[in-house]
């Protein structure tokens, strides 16, 4: 329980503690310090994440950071086992990323706001034109030389293990004919949803190595790509239940 308590009381003090800083950060945005801005802004919130992470009892296991490119623009392709993936992505990723999270979230007072600043896109689903423009913006970021991170199955597994990915799920990456990093995460769904109190214990995440797009074919591209994503991933988790 003291765990738990711990654990939402930091979610609630970091979000309410955005509120004064996304203004300032706003004002620099606007004179124009925007790769400033956004870096301070990943900063924060990865020294969030980093205290987070004990704070609940966690330990994590880490492999493969150096396949991360520290500069340049990229695409994490990761599985989607629970809510604490956010917190081993920010914390570990080591460089700015945003993500593209439902229109709902949007009536989320502060995490919506959370998502906006860490340059988070939200898609309406339901409305395949205005998906097409979020889309649109998430490929010009990369284009720029930024990250983005997707998350293929569509929701949480929920400990249900690999699910299958949607099609069209890697378009981001593809359109921007991006490097993609394979992410595989293990014991996140375990921390706290599993069993609705934070329980701590061990969790994983693996940067898997970095795979080319720009060279594929267009078939290779709408499903070899896919398949091997899936199969990296899924072999690195199978490999960790050993």
């Amino acid at each position: 329980m003291f765990k738990t308590i711990i654990g939402f009381g930091l979610v609630l003090a970091g979000l309410l503690f955005l509120v004064p800083f996304a203004f300032l950060s706003g004002i620099f945005y606007f004179l124009g310090l925007r790769n400033l801005t956004n870096l301070c802004i990943y900063r924060l919130a990865q020294g969030w994440a980093k205290v987070m992470i004990p704070a609940v009892g966690c330990t994590v296991i880490v492999k493969g950071r150096e396949n991360i490119p520290k500069k340049g623009g990229v695409c994490f392709v990761s599985n989607h086992c629970g809510y604490f993936d956010i917190v081993l992505t920010l914390a570990f990723c080591g460089r700015p990323f945003g993500f593209v999270a439902k229109k709902e979230l949007l009536l989320f007072p502060f995490i919506n706001l959370w998502i906006y600043m860490l340059g988070g896109l939200f898609i309406d689903r339901k409305n395949n034109r205005k998906a097409i423009k979020t889309i649109n913006k998430g490929i010009e970021r990369i284009k720029s030389g930024g990250s983005m991170i997707i998350f293929p199955e569509g929701h949480r597994s929920k400990g249900r293990g690999l699910l299958p990915f949607h099609p069209g799920s890697l378009r981001l990456a593809t359109k921007a004919n991006a490097p993609i990093i394979p992410v595989a995460i293990k014991g996140s769904y375990e921390v706290f949803e599993k069993q609705k109190y934070v329980v701590g214990g061990e969790v994983r995440i693996s940067f898997l190595e970095i795979i080319e797009t720009a060279n594929l074919s267009s078939d290779e591209k709408k499903q070899v790509l896919c398949d091997r994503i899936y199969s990296v991933i899924g072999a690195e988790l199978s490999e960790k239940e050993n």
